[in-house]
């Protein structure tokens, strides 16, 4: 097939979260398996420096933004054959310091950027040489490509136009703003209606993607179930509900090029699922690396993860707090609401032997952490799919996860079935649940056999992206063969 992603990140030219991620490994698997694919992102500030092999592309975009017209330049690359990143330039939305935000308050023109970049996807669409069968876009940023190249081919100015999918990585982003940025659209406002783009009178970028694409997916299968639902639906289940047809969860794929436990640059000692001496050998580094006593005996829990209230930080800081009591050592990577930083920055200086944290963004330290650690904890209120408890399977350390979205999907309890399981899980959101949840950690350790039990089972599970994007062209084959779809 012929495709045409778009993304606003893309690893490892820009990076917030797992998104940039999901894209790139979606992107390669799929190229890979011999498929013309093309992902468009934002040449964002640093990247043409950190990457000099970028062309600039004699193209340059052209397009109405509300009552002005914007200019844009392209640059591209080609990492692999059957792959081509698009940068689209344009210094005024793109060359800032961060992707959306700057200390915690969102750009105040994000729809601007957005809509732009949105526009510029839909030309794209338009005029490649080699007209994409079907365009993939993620998220609130570019929601608003489905409608755009629908209401082209409804004037008659698109006769073949390319079928339409929408992944929802996160639904508690949905891009809302005031109904004035409609207008930058150019947009009739047929399409503004309660069915469309309209909620409670502002415009929502997400929600127009979901009424309008041809296709929705969601990172996990039980997210997908979930956001269907007034608990996780943000206040978007009901058009969810409408479209549930269209609905498909998929769980997100690890690139196991990337995270590997043999020959890892970030790595100072290789093993394997067979050979682990080498991970005790890490975690003595990492021990010394953070300033934490060298003992290959001591249990060590690692966090590497956004410090939100969706993450579980508020139930993490109580459960560490009761629990350290119990010998146990802890290392943080991650960065976020000031509120988490400044409570684990307390921790670890009250328990310096057996607390270190690290408020920052490091790739490397992130491998070494999942190494390391002897368990991984990801406390999520919910979870989309979350992608560091497949790292932490790959990397011999056991999960201990709340039982929600693709946590549920890919971490199997003893409780569950034990010959094939992997983790721990825990079900109430609450301090206490998760403290118990480490309890049941700590007695694993202290029985090598069954730890090693978990610890084989997921190191050889499959989570690669061969798997997932096979999965993904069935979703796209069937958007491309059907009459146009039941959208408002």
């Amino acid at each position: 097939m012929k495709l045409l992603l778009a993304t606003s990140e893309l690893h490892p030219y820009s990076k917030t979260g797992g998104l940039a991620d999901m894209v790139a490994g979606l992107a390669k698997a799929l190229a890979k398996a011999g498929h013309r694919i093309g992902v468009v992102t934002p040449l964002y500030r640093g990247v043409r420096e950190h990457f000099p092999s970028l062309q600039r592309l004699d193209w340059q975009l052209g397009l109405p933004l509300g009552d002005r017209r914007l200019a844009a330049g392209l640059w591209s690359m080609q990492p692999r054959p059957g792959l081509t990143f698009y940068f689209v330039e344009q210094p005024e939305f793109y060359q800032r310091k961060e992707l959306y935000q700057e200390r915690g308050v969102d750009y105040w023109d994000n729809a601007v950027r957005f809509v732009f970049l949105s526009k510029c996807v839909v030309e794209m669409a338009r005029c490649l040489a080699w007209q994409p069968e079907l365009v993939h876009v993620h998220d609130w940023q570019l929601g608003l490509v489905p409608l755009l190249i629908r209401h082209q081919a409804r004037l008659g100015q698109w006769p073949n136009p390319p079928r339409t999918c929408l992944t929802i990585h996160n639904l508690a982003f949905q891009g809302v703003f005031p109904p004035e940025a409609y207008r930058l659209t150019n947009l009739p406002w047929d399409y503004f209606h309660a069915g469309g783009a309209e909620f409670y009178g502002l415009v929502n970028f997400l929600k127009a993607g979901i009424a309008y694409a041809d296709a929705l997916i969601t990172v996990s299968p039980r997210y997908a179930r979930e956001i269907t639902t007034p608990e996780f639906g943000c206040g978007l289940e009901g058009i969810l509900q409408a479209r549930q047809n269209s609905l498909t969860g998929i769980l997100n794929g690890v690139d196991y090029e990337e995270w590997r436990t043999t020959k890892n640059p970030f790595l100072p000692h290789s093993y394997s699922a067979r050979r682990l001496n080498g991970k005790t050998k890490n975690k003595l580094a990492l021990q010394n690396e953070l300033g934490l006593p060298a003992q290959a005996d001591a249990p060590l829990f690692g966090v590497v993860s956004r410090l939100t209230g969706q993450k579980g930080m508020d139930i993490l800081l109580p459960a560490l707090a009761e629990m350290l009591a119990s010998g146990f050592q802890f290392a943080l990577l991650g960065e976020g609401e000031p509120k988490y930083e400044a409570g684990f920055d307390e921790l670890a200086q009250r328990h310096p032997r057996q607390v270190a944290v690290r408020l920052c963004k490091d790739a490397g330290l992130a491998h070494r952490i999942e190494a390391a650690s002897d368990f991984f904890l990801m406390p999520s209120r919910f979870e989309p799919c979350g992608l560091n408890q497949m790292y932490s399977f790959r990397y011999g350390a056991v999960p201990v996860v709340r039982a929600t979205g693709g946590l549920d999907d890919s971490v199997v309890d003893l409780r569950e079935a034990p010959l094939k399981a992997n983790g721990v899980k825990f079900h109430d959101y609450s301090a206490s649940a998760l403290a118990k949840a480490v309890r049941k950690a700590l007695a694993l350790y202290q029985a090598p056999a069954l730890l090693a039990h978990l610890r084989r089972n997921g190191m050889a599970a499959d989570f690669s992206w061969r798997r997932s994007a096979a999965k993904y062209l069935e979703v796209y084959r069937g958007a491309a063969t059907q009459t146009e779809s039941n959208a408002a």
